[in-house]
């Protein structure tokens, strides 16, 4: 059963409509959503308040994100947000992708996320950010 756990205000401007839409369509047709053969990096991240778990998985290349995945399960704003996250990364170089922030994260999802949403929102950004820089000290190498 897919619950419609997205825990926004009942007054929603009609962009944010759309992009309510848009979470949910993530949330059931997640993008990107599959394990990763033989990655360069992989990294998970769970939230223990609220049992969502997020696995990034990618391929890298000359510094490139060449391809990146994810795997997990939780609620709507986690999954959409790695559905949405791995959409906007792929093909960005580290230096780009160590630069996202939770803003970042917030105009994707384009709706307002509650204080406590928003570490459900970043679980997949706080698993690529410390699955890059496990890479870059395992590597020696800082982008």
């Amino acid at each position: 059963m897919i619950k419609n756990d997205l825990d926004l205000p009942s007054s929603l401007t009609e962009e944010e409509e759309l992009y309510k839409e848009n979470i949910l369509d993530h949330y059931k047709h997640p993008h990107h959503k599959e394990e990763l053969k033989n990655p360069s990096l992989t990294h998970r991240e769970n939230n223990p308040l609220c049992g969502d778990v997020i696995t990034i998985f990618a391929h890298l290349e000359k510094g490139k994100l060449t391809q990146v995945t994810f795997t997990g399960h939780g609620c709507a704003i986690s999954q959409a947000g790695a559905s949405l996250l791995t959409e906007y990364v792929q093909k960005k170089n580290l230096a780009e992708v160590k630069q996202i922030t939770t803003e970042t994260v917030r105009h994707l999802l384009g709706i307002p996320i509650s204080t406590p949403r928003l570490k459900c929102a970043l679980l997949s950004l706080k698993a690529l950010h410390k699955g890059i820089a496990h890479w870059e000290e395992k590597h020696d190498t800082q982008c």
